[in-house]
């Protein structure tokens, strides 16, 4: 039997694990949850706090959904995992088949991926093995878009924005090309002086998450379908963290009435309960890529297309068919727009954004105080991870409007509070 106690392992953990962002030197205080249902973490003392970063933006129908638990649950006693290569099995061929109906028009051809890095890194290759195939192998680099976040892995940190959180490690990365979102002259000038080196563009459509933390206008992603078209550029969506209604339609990209070549999704596709990402791909880019050397796509993780994940993914995509989170997304923007308005008359507040279930506060010189963050935190019991100048909500889209309320007070609360000392470098989270 196992007697460790609970304060010992936090004491262990404390000493020995290392979370996101972190340091193990002086670790940062961390909240045990013991289990979750619905818009509610419970933590180990029994206190509860609304979860209004959705664990990262994944959680949309809410935490442990009876429906994709049981899915979970039902595929693990029979198959809980089994290698990709050579073998498959019904729950990934099923989710293969239903996120081919709900891609934009063209996009059918669907490769699994463990994690929203990997799917992104499996996007660029995708690109680059397309433009080796059609007989130019010197077009081995993207354009991106500055303000971008794509991921943490070597790729995926390379096509995030170059000012970003990844500065540290620019010496491992590829060097990439990279454009303004808010003016579209810069993505023709960076295309018109590399077009013989560059495979595609790649871009968060319409909601830059996680380093810009801002929305721009749907009219540059049609110029950039145009462009792309012309150059003999691929189009890739990052739809990771927008997808699945978060913004407010299914796609954030839809808004644009252009369809991308290649798209990327995870995070909501299993409802954040199990990580699974996809990369979807029209037929031209797959019978382009075959059809070069070696014949194959080059990639293949040890978990892609994990059954459990799968049924999970299943059982998530029922949940967004049967109900209408196109219009409660629509109410959950109302009750941000009200309960974060005041705050642009606070003295350290910058701006205020809000589309969809997506609400940001940005402040002006630095965030409050780790103590006042705990502070607001406990007072409203809402659990808030602001980062760089940015406090944000993006809630489970089964939160309803008592919910929304409280999270807009626990914000509007922490933004009075007075800017903290300045962080040192270019650190965002």
């Amino acid at each position: 039997m196992n007697t460790t106690s609970s304060e010992s392992l936090a004491a262990f953990e404390r000493a020995h694990v290392w979370h996101p962002y972190a340091s193990l030197a002086n670790p940062p205080p961390v909240r045990f949850v013991k289990e979750a249902h619905g818009v509610n973490l419970v933590l180990q003392d029994g206190s509860t706090l609304v979860d209004a970063v959705s664990s990262w933006w994944c959680v949309a129908h809410g935490h442990c959904h009876p429906r994709i638990v049981d899915a979970m649950r039902r595929q693990a006693e029979r198959l809980p995992h089994v290698m990709f290569g050579g073998l498959s099995h019904e729950p990934a061929a099923a989710l293969a088949e239903r996120l081919s109906r709900i891609a934009p028009p063209g996009l059918d051809r669907v490769f699994f991926a463990d994690s929203g890095s990997i799917s992104v890194e499996v996007a660029a290759k995708m690109a680059v093995q397309y433009q080796r195939a059609l007989g130019f192998p010197r077009k081995g680099k993207l354009v991106a878009l500055l303000g971008g976040y794509h991921g943490d892995t070597c790729c995926a940190m390379a096509l995030s924005d170059p000012d970003g959180m990844h500065t540290l490690f620019r010496s491992i990365m590829p060097n990439h090309f990279f454009a303004d979102p808010l003016d579209f002259s810069t993505l023709e000038r960076v295309v018109d002086e590399h077009s013989d080196e560059i495979a595609g563009v790649i871009c968060e459509p319409f909601f830059q998450a996680a380093n810009a933390m801002r929305f721009y206008s749907p009219d540059y992603l049609r110029k950039m379908r145009a462009l792309c078209d012309a150059k003999g550029l691929l189009m890739i969506f990052d739809e990771i963290a927008a997808g699945f209604h978060r913004t407010g339609p299914l796609w954030a990209h839809s808004r644009s009435g252009v369809a991308p070549d290649i798209m990327c999704v995870g995070k909501a596709l299993t409802g954040g309960h199990v990580t699974l990402a996809a990369t979807i791909a029209s037929a031209r880019v797959a019978e382009v890529v075959s059809s070069g050397t070696p014949g194959a796509f080059m990639h293949g993780p040890t978990y892609m297309a994990n059954p459990i994940a799968c049924a999970a993914a299943l059982a998530s995509l029922d949940l967004f068919e049967e109900s209408d989170y196109a219009s409660a997304v629509a109410n959950m923007e109302e009750g941000l727009r009200e309960g974060l308005e005041p705050c642009r008359d606070m003295p350290n507040v910058a701006d205020v954004r809000v589309c969809g279930a997506v609400g940001i506060v940005e402040v002006k010189k630095a965030l409050p105080r780790q103590e006042d963050i705990d502070r607001a935190i406990t007072r409203h019991g809402v659990w808030l991870r602001p980062f760089s100048r940015y406090i944000y909500a993006m809630p489970p889209l089964v939160s309803d409007a008592q919910t929304v309320s409280r999270i807009a007070a626990a914000i509007r609360d922490l933004a009075s509070c007075p800017a903290g000392p300045v962080p040192e470098g270019d650190f965002h989270e």
